[in-house]
């Protein structure tokens, strides 16, 4: 850095904070460091006592920290993703649309690895809104080398993107009711209102339901059949459990498809089963689902929806972070559940 006269000083980058004090009315900042100085700031300069000020002396194969942010949120960025303009040397990304987060954890780490650069990002593999804050970005000091940004962007390139939201794929959706009590009317369907209710929420559409009761070649025929009528995703509600009643796993493994997995270690819902059927995905909800706010199916379907096909080993990494605490005022996708 270097000393200069306030006059100078145009276009050249303060060092440190500058602090306005008005007694018995403010003390407050009236220039942040990293801040240009403009003709406009030479008055107010000098009102607050500054004739000399420090300046960053840029030397050639440096860059300045808003400029640095800017071209590594850039790097970063795929899909669905806005950046702000840079401000005290950060950037933040933020989703441009609903859909599923999905960020590059092993990219993310390695990033980081230097110890110039901070890139901070929420969980991952949730549901997102529009206009939800993913992420920031800046240096930590005030210059950098330029060549660490341009590793920063050379990794991005080749590994990346870093961040980016997949939007949700509009499916249609089958609903295969199970359960002789449903059938016979001793109780009421309780399970599709609440399917319908998230499959509005994810943007897609239920077709209807069917009742199946507990009955093995039933519950396959009427999945078969919402396939045949053009199903993207077919749900099956209730029978997963180990009760000798309970027919849905044996149904869905007798349509022939590749089960991913049938449990999972996720609470609630470690009974969820899937199974790809000449390449729809047909679901086996267990009963959680229906009573349980937050559950592996909105850990599981939303990244279906955004056009993922999941492995056991996807249903094996929701360990970490699988267990829903049942918070009173559930917050979700704002919290560690499925982080």
């Amino acid at each position: 850095m270097k000393e200069v006269r306030v006059e100078d000083a145009v276009g050249m980058v303060l060092c440190h904070d500058m602090t306005e004090i008005i007694p018995g009315k403010k003390k407050d900042c009236a220039f942040r460091k990293g801040h240009i100085v403009s003709k406009e700031d030479i008055e107010k300069l000098l009102d607050i006592g500054k004739r000399h000020i420090f300046v960053w002396d840029l030397q050639e194969g440096y860059v300045h920290e808003n400029e640095a942010a800017m071209r590594m949120a850039k790097a970063a960025a795929g899909e669905n993703i806005l950046l702000s303009e840079p401000k005290e040397g950060k950037v933040n990304l933020t989703a441009a649309c609903e859909g599923l987060l999905c960020i590059n954890t092993e990219l993310l780490y390695d990033v980081n690895m230097e110890e110039e650069v901070c890139f901070s990002t929420i969980h991952g593999n949730k549901m997102t809104k529009k206009g939800k804050l993913l992420a920031g970005t800046r240096v930590i000091p005030l210059v950098v080398k330029e060549e660490i940004v341009a590793d920063f962007e050379k990794k991005c390139q080749q590994l990346g993107p870093l961040i980016q939201v997949k939007p949700f794929l509009s499916m249609k959706i089958g609903i295969v009711v199970t359960g002789s009590e449903v059938l016979e009317g001793r109780i009421k369907d309780q399970f599709s209102p609440v399917l319908e209710a998230k499959a509005k929420e994810l943007g897609s559409e239920v077709m209807g339901k069917v009742l199946a009761g507990d009955d093995k070649e039933k519950i396959r025929e009427e999945i078969v059949n919402w396939m045949k009528k053009g199903a993207d995703m077919v749900w099956v509600s209730g029978g997963m459990s180990v009760d000798p009643d309970d027919r849905t796993p044996a149904a869905i493994r007798s349509l022939g498809g590749q089960v991913v997995t049938y449990g999972t270690p996720v609470l609630p819902g470690a009974m969820f089963m899937l199974s790809y059927v000449n390449g729809i995905p047909v679901i086996g909800l267990p009963g959680c689902v229906m009573y349980a706010k937050r559950t592996v199916f909105d850990l599981a379907v939303p990244r279906i929806l955004a056009g993922e096909t999941l492995t056991r080993m996807d249903f094996v990494k929701m360990a970490h972070g699988g267990m829903c605490l049942n918070c009173k005022e559930c917050v979700y996708p704002d919290c560690g559940f499925g982080a």
